[in-house]
């Protein structure tokens, strides 16, 4: 099997395309109403490494799913046109593929995190155990 165009390309494709912060941009903008955190990794690596207080999980393989209001998966968080949705993974590689893909669909409204999660915990960002999130749920 040949690959015509690999992930490298891919990502930076994506990453011409789609607006990306910084981490020291978002962390600015945590109290932000109109600000919607996405983390799109795996839960397993949430459970391993923590998560972003108030960031929404949703695993990037159902992001269309949840975000298409015609999908039988859609979650109404994503409804909200005056809200930025700016996902984030592990490293940020999966995050621009994900914010192009959401591009791609209309959404205009979307961004990614530089460096992912890895850069967030690096540069000093909260983070909160899963343990601690699900304490803050109610029953």
């Amino acid at each position: 099997m040949t690959i015509t165009k690999g992930y490298k390309a891919l990502v930076d494709e994506a990453m011409a395309q789609v607006r990306t912060y910084d981490v020291d941009a978002v962390r600015a903008r945590l109290d932000d109403p109109n600000l919607q955190l996405v983390d799109i990794r795996d839960v397993r690596e949430l459970q391993a490494e923590g998560a972003v207080p108030g960031s929404l999980h949703a695993p990037r393989g159902m992001l269309e799913f949840w975000v298409d209001p015609d999908s039988p998966y859609f979650k109404p968080v994503f409804g909200h046109a005056d809200k930025e949705y700016v996902l984030f993974c592990a490293g940020g590689l999966r995050s621009a593929l994900a914010a192009k893909t959401l591009q791609d669909m209309g959404m205009r409204n979307v961004a990614h995190i530089e460096g992912g999660f890895g850069a967030w915990k690096k540069q000093g960002g909260p983070v909160e155990t899963m343990e601690q999130r699900k304490a803050k749920k109610p029953a």
